[in-house]
């Protein structure tokens, strides 16, 4: 069965930093894309990072360039997002989601989490 299980989110304010877990069963992150999806109260669900299957490269959403690192740590199974120097409009729910073929920051991807709520205070 497959299982995508965030955590990581919290409150933090402005300037702060936060790193989320993706913590992954049924198949091996490895072989897989995984990307890291945000959606704010009242906004659509926007991609926000992706690494690509077998060590392929990452892709950034430009509000996340320079600020935010996506990782892999295949004996965990596990993907990362580090996030530093937070604004408040980085504030939402973050999903990580998987994909076998799919990659990038359009969000047709297979499997998706639960979510982890981010709260960037100004």
């Amino acid at each position: 069965q497959v299982r995508l299980v965030e955590s990581g989110g919290g409150l933090v304010q402005a300037g702060g930093s936060l790193r989320l877990s993706c913590v992954v069963s049924g198949f091996t992150v490895e072989f897989y894309s995984i990307a890291w999806f945000r959606q704010a109260p009242g906004k659509e669900r926007e991609g926000v990072s992706c690494i690509k299957s077998n060590d392929r490269g990452t892709v950034y959403a430009d509000s996340a360039q320079g600020r935010f690192t996506i990782s892999r740590d295949n004996d965990k199974n596990t993907v990362f997002l580090q996030m530093n120097s937070l604004k408040p409009e980085d504030t939402g729910t973050y999903f990580c989601a998987a994909d076998l073929w799919h990659w990038g920051l359009k969000d047709n991807y297979d499997y998706w989490g639960q979510g982890t709520q981010v709260t960037v205070s100004s």
